[in-house]
């Protein structure tokens, strides 16, 4: 009696387990993020800026000090006219673009973090300040204005001849480094039916997204739009519309299984496989290596654990060999980390395994999507 309780409780565990939140599985398409971009100027830097060659850097430059009051056109005396060049100078200034993203219910006077990246002939942004920037929608208005230290980690070197390069010098972040200045209309507040759409296509998933839904709230509260996206009945009242909300994206659900994916680094070699993943009988030749994989069925006599009857069991097995290699043998029941394992074990190199991997998924052998990095 104790042992099945046991049972039962861990039964349950793994049930919670795996169970995972709607928050985590889906987004409310109220609440997406909008994207912001601007020109700006980036100056202090230590002679690591653009030069006079880069005729939008110039331009901006003075049409930035023509707006603080700053003369910079217009007659010139004979000693101005020589030390004209020399005050046109930006090689302390960088044109950069920023780019921000806008969260969903961003409101006024909060800040947000940018991304600095230069486009002129800057070989790197350390130690600068981005000046006043506006960061405009796709609709062309401002919503936010950037300004601030950049930080830059990468580091660019050299010395008598010899370079040495870390990270990239030319692309920089502000941590909020932006304040907003305008909101984004939402249809949160207005809209009859809210919906929510799952992060990854998934019919199975969207049906137990509805399925807890309903259960929870009763009725025909969510429907099924398609396979990703969800409508969902909200309160008209705000207050009891994010009450709402908040018990909704915390409801529990089990999602279904993913798709059988195998990832590949092409630098590293390193093999990512999901549970999901099937390989069936086949064999592959590559180069000097060569790889096997055989399957036998055969019948089981009757035993003590098998009531007394027969059953069929399906025996695999896995070969690899290249010349003066040892031969790998394992044991029934082959799965494709055998698979890597073993050619790996034989110091193939990445470009090996993923040629083999290659010729297994147009073969057919390979039930899996095969992603290559």
């Amino acid at each position: 009696m104790l042992r099945n309780l046991i049972l039962i409780l861990c039964f349950f565990a793994s049930q919670s387990v795996w169970a995972d939140r709607i928050k985590d599985l889906a987004t409310l398409a109220a609440q997406r993020s909008n994207q912001l971009v601007g020109f700006g100027l980036v100056v202090g830097l230590q002679g690591t800026g653009d030069d006079a060659s880069v005729p939008f850097t110039t331009q901006s430059m003075k049409a930035m000090l023509s707006q603080l009051g700053v003369r910079i056109d217009g007659p010139l005396s004979d000693f101005e006219q020589v030390t004209s060049a020399a005050r046109v100078d930006i090689k302390n200034t960088a044109a950069v673009l920023v780019t921000a993203d806008l969260p969903g219910f961003a409101k006024p006077g909060q800040k947000i973090d940018i991304n600095v990246s230069a486009i002129g002939k800057a070989t790197s942004l350390r130690g600068g300040s981005l000046i006043l920037t506006a960061l405009r929608g796709v609709d062309g208005e401002i919503y936010a204005l950037a300004q601030g230290s950049v930080t830059a980690t990468g580091i660019d070197a050299s010395a008598a001849g010899s370079k040495v390069a870390i990270g990239v010098p030319t692309s920089a972040r502000v941590p909020a480094g932006a304040i907003v200045e305008r909101m984004v209309d939402t249809p949160f507040e207005k809209a009859e039916e809210l919906v929510l759409n799952l992060r990854d296509n998934d019919f199975s998933t969207n049906a137990s997204v509805v399925n807890a839904i309903n259960e929870k709230f009763g009725g025909d509260v969510a429907q099924s739009l398609d396979g990703t996206s969800i409508s969902v009945r909200a309160p008209q009242d705000l207050n009891q519309r994010v009450a709402f909300m908040s018990m909704l994206e915390n409801l529990e659900v089990n999602p279904s299984a993913p798709n059988a994916r195998v990832v590949v680094n092409s630098r590293t070699g390193t093999v990512v496989i999901n549970q999901g993943v099937r390989v069936s009988p086949a064999a592959v030749s590559h180069g000097t290596i060569s790889v096997s994989i055989a399957a036998t069925n055969e019948v089981s006599q009757p035993g003590a654990f098998s009531n007394g009857t027969t059953q069929a069991v399906q025996n695999a097995q896995v070969n690899v060999n290249e010349p003066n290699k040892p031969m790998f043998l394992f044991k029934p029941g082959v799965e494709l980390r055998d698979i890597v394992d073993a050619v790996n074990q034989i110091g193939a190199s990445p470009s090996a395994l993923i040629a083999i991997l290659e010729a297994l998924k147009s073969a057919g052998s390979l039930r899996a999507e095969l992603v290559i990095i």
